[in-house]
């Protein structure tokens, strides 16, 4: 992609993005994702209301006057997002791709991690890990991201989340919040995604297109994979043919709820012909008020 076409498409997303993260997402992802516990902040005098056990008994008796100490929230989080980066990634139907989808949507939550004052890093995998960037703050390391989002060419087509989860789990020490953006077209990856889960806050965005849920009457069609190659000739004409593959896709969407719930880990789908607005708000509510 030529530079200048590229700086475009990056002020594009961004102008987008940040518009959305100012005037929608801001508040509902810092009431969703907290800080790591409370640190002290300062002695000052007691006012009625204010909880008798946080009474500071040595400043009290010092000035013979009662005084508390005050706590804040120890704000600044690290945001790390593991994109899938795979072939089934460059697939949709009508409005986008599945990677625009993915784009937008880091870029979203990028924006957000910065203006929370919170660390961004990227691992990017397909059946490999195939680039990491480590979390920094800041807009220029964000607009990097993006850049990085956009143009980058990963070397394989596969899809292997237990990589990418081992590896982030080996890589990121210190707690964080991971969030898994994928079609999740993976297997035994549960395993890791339960030790992830147990030392960091992690959530999922399982990115989907209506015509991997159910298929109109088409005739005669070859689908080809797009992370193997291999392509299979399906009679659409058929209503049985087109309501066993609505019926093997809810089975395999029931069955990836249910490891998520195993797990611990909050999620949602994304469709790449719908607004990843509502449902991205509904996720941070619920968290909300949980938290």
């Amino acid at each position: 992609m030529e530079t200048t076409e590229l700086l475009k498409k990056v002020r594009k997303i961004e102008i987008k993005t940040r518009g959305l993260t100012s005037h929608i997402f801001s508040g509902e992802y810092h009431s969703a994702f907290k800080g790591r516990g409370m640190a002290f902040s300062e002695v000052r005098e007691y006012q009625p209301g204010d909880p008798t056990r946080s009474i500071d008994w040595n400043v009290t008796a010092r000035f013979n006057h009662p005084y508390i100490k005050v706590y804040e929230e120890e704000r600044e989080l690290t945001v790390m997002l593991l994109v899938d980066m795979s072939g089934s990634s460059y697939f949709g139907t009508k409005t986008q791709f599945k990677n625009d989808l993915i784009t937008e949507l880091c870029a979203v939550l990028s924006f957000s991690a910065i203006q929370n004052n919170d660390k961004t890093g990227v691992i990017f995998f397909s059946d490999k890990i195939e680039k990491f960037i480590p979390p920094k703050k800041g807009k220029s390391h964000i607009l990097r991201i993006i850049r990085e989002l956009i143009e980058f060419k990963p070397e394989s087509k596969g899809t292997d989340i237990a990589t990418a989860l081992k590896f982030f789990t080996n890589a990121i020490k210190k707690k964080s919040i991971a969030f898994i953006i994928s079609d999740f077209a993976s297997a035994n990856f549960e395993h890791a995604l339960r030790v992830a889960a147990r030392k960091h806050d992690v959530v999922a965005f399982c990115i989907s297109d209506k015509r991997e849920q159910s298929l109109p009457d088409m005739g005669l069609v070859k689908f080809m994979d797009n992370e193997t190659g291999k392509t299979i000739l399906v009679d659409l004409s058929d209503a049985k043919n087109r309501r066993a593959i609505e019926t093997q896709r809810a089975i395999e969407d029931k069955k990836l709820s249910e490891i998520f719930n195993r797990s611990g880990v909050d999620f949602t789908t994304l469709f790449t012909d719908q607004s990843y607005v509502r449902p991205l708000m509904g996720l941070f509510k619920r968290r909300g008020r949980r938290f």
